[in-house]
C-alpha cells in the first residue's frame, strides 16, 4: 500500500509538473526578442542608465504569469538566470526550479520506502535537487574555459582586422563570423547591441556581465581606455593577445605539478563514502546502528561537517589562481 501510495502521489507531481513545462514554453521569438532586450536590463542593474536605453519592457523569469509573480519578488531568480545564461542554456529559471522540485521529491520518496530512513532520504533529495544546478555549473565552467582557450586567438583576428583598415565593430563582426562557438556568438551578441543602437561602451561592459572572466575585463578595460585616450588600438590587442597566453603557459605548468595533489585529495574525499557503502554490503546491521541509534546520527552530522570542511581545505590547496 505504501509503495502504490509512493507510485501514485510521483505521477501525480510528474503530470502536473508536465503540464506546466508545457505551458511555460515560450515561443522562438520572444526568446529572440528577450535576448534583444536582455542588453538594456544589464545596463540598468549597473545603475548608469542613459536616455537611449531607458526602454519600457517585461522580463520574464517564467510564461506563467503567476509563476512570475511569484518569482520577480526575489533577487536570486535574476541571478539564476544569467548563471544559466552563461552556461550557453536558454531554459528559464521557472523550469530548473520545478524540476528540482521534481527529482527532489522522487529521490525522497524513493530512499524512504525502500531504507526507511528519514536522514537518508533527506540527503538523496537534498542530492537530487542539486542535481540540475551542478549539471548547468559543469556546462558553465567548461563553456568559460573554452572562451578563455580561443580569445587570443579572437584577439589576433581583431588586431588583423584593424591593421586591415576596418573599423573595430567591423572587426567584431568578423570575430561572430569567422571564430568558434562560444567565441563567436559573445562577439556577435555584442556587436548586434551597439549596431541596434546601444552605445558601444555599454555593449562592452554588457560582455563582461556574460562572461565574467578576468582577461575579458581585462580586455575591456583596455579598450575603453583606448577610446578615450587614444592609441595603437592593433598593439594594445596584439599585447592583451601574448599576455594571456603566457598565462595560459602558466595555468599548465601548474596543473602538472599539483596533478599528484588533486589526486590525492579526490583520494581522500572519496574514502569515507567508498568505505561506508563496502561496510554497509558487507555487514549491514554495522552500519545500520548510525541510523538507527540517536548517537548515531550525531556521528553522521559531524562526520558529514568534518569533511565538507576537509573538502573545501583540500580543494583551496590544489586550485591555485594564474
Amino acid at each position: 500500500m505504501a509503495l502504490l501510495l509512493a507510485i501514485v502521489t510521483f505521477l501525480i507531481v510528474a503530470c502536473v509538473v508536465f503540464v506546466v513545462w508545457l505551458t511555460a514554453g515560450g515561443g522562438a521569438k520572444k526568446d529572440i526578442v528577450s535576448d534583444r532586450l536582455e542588453a538594456v536590463r544589464q545596463v540598468e542593474r549597473r545603475g548608469d542608465v542613459s536616455h537611449e536605453v531607458q526602454i519600457l519592457r517585461d522580463e520574464m523569469l517564467s510564461t506563467v504569469p503567476l509563476i512570475d509573480q511569484i518569482l520577480a519578488k526575489w533577487a536570486w531568480p535574476g541571478g539564476l538566470k544569467n548563471f544559466v545564461n552563461q552556461a550557453g542554456l536558454t531554459i528559464k529559471p521557472a523550469k530548473i526550479i520545478m524540476l528540482s522540485a521534481v527529482l527532489g521529491l522522487a529521490a525522497y520518496l524513493l530512499v524512504g520506502y525502500i531504507y526507511g530512513e528519514p536522514i537518508l532520504s533527506v540527503i538523496a533529495a537534498g542530492l537530487m535537487a542539486l542535481l540540475p544546478l551542478g549539471i548547468i555549473a559543469w556546462k558553465r565552467s567548461r563553456r568559460l574555459a573554452k572562451f578563455e582557450e580561443h580569445l587570443p586567438e579572437a584577439l589576433d583576428l581583431l588586431g588583423r582586422a584593424v591593421r586591415a583598415g576596418h573599423s573595430f565593430t567591423t572587426g567584431l563582426e568578423l570575430i561572430g563570423k569567422e571564430c568558434s562557438e562560444p567565441i563567436a556568438g559573445e562577439f556577435r551578441t555584442t556587436f548586434e547591441e551597439q549596431n541596434l543602437g546601444l552605445p558601444l561602451r555599454d555593449s562592452l561592459l554588457n560582455l563582461t556581465d556574460r562572461v565574467p572572466l578576468v582577461d575579458v575585463r581585462l580586455l575591456v578595460t583596455a579598450l575603453l581606455i583606448q577610446k578615450d585616450t587614444g592609441g595603437n588600438l592593433a598593439e594594445i590587442l596584439d599585447e592583451l593577445s601574448r599576455v594571456i597566453r603566457e598565462r595560459f603557459k602558466i595555468y599548465r605548468d601548474v596543473k602538472v605539478k599539483t596533478a599528484q595533489g588533486r589526486l590525492t585529495a579526490g583520494i581522500l574525499i572519496a574514502m569515507p563514502l567508498i568505505m561506508m557503502a563496502l561496510l554497509g554490503g558487507v555487514n549491514p546491521d554495522y552500519i545500520h546502528l548510525l541510523f538507527n541509534d540517536p548517537a548515531g546520527h550525531t556521528l553522521l552530522i559531524v562526520a558529514a561537517s568534518m569533511q565538507i570542511i576537509g573538502s573545501l581545505l583540500l580543494w583551496k590547496i590544489v586550485n591555485i589562481k594564474v
